[in-house]
């Protein structure tokens, strides 16, 4: 099986860099078939990283910048497993509700662990972390970082 990787290519507002993250269709096969159907359907591009805070993560994926947004697809069941949410794992955004994450999604900057088994991790990011950590901070930031575009390759 060929490793797979979900590049988001961000504007950070200072050059922006690529951010590759290592998908993980082992820990959660649905949320991961998710992120490359929307990747593939240009949905995260120009999005938005609308809650940034610092020492804990970084959330994109809210077609309305506000939090409160997804994609028209269904809500995901919960696919919660043991990865630890540490610095550079990518997990999936949701409400109170465990099925109700749908497209938004967080990368964290330093250990989350109280986050573990009530939050679907999906991935790890394996280069560019700088360019997360550059990511202007706020609920919202008053000029928020965006994904210019997403893109799946495998290999």
């Amino acid at each position: 099986m060929a490793d797979e990787f979900l590049t988001l290519s961000l504007d950070t507002g200072s050059g922006g860099g690529d951010v590759v993250i290592k998908l993980r269709p082992d820990l959660a096969p649905g949320h991961v078939a998710r992120i490359k159907e929307l990747a593939g359907e240009g949905f995260y591009d120009g999005i938005t990283f609308h809650r940034v805070i610092p020492g804990f993560m970084a959330q994109g994926g809210c077609p309305e910048g506000s939090g409160m947004g997804g994609s028209k697809k269904p809500d995901l069941k919960a696919e919660f497993n043991a990865e630890p949410h540490v610095r550079g794992v990518c997990s999936m955004a949701r409400s109170s509700m465990p099925d109700s994450a749908n497209s938004q999604f967080f990368i964290c900057f330093d250990d989350a662990t109280f986050l573990d088994g009530q939050y679907t991790a999906w991935g790890v990011v394996e280069s560019g972390m700088e360019h997360v950590d550059a990511l202007p901070k706020g609920e919202p930031p008053a000029k928020p970082g965006k994904i210019v575009k997403a893109t799946v390759s495998e290999g």
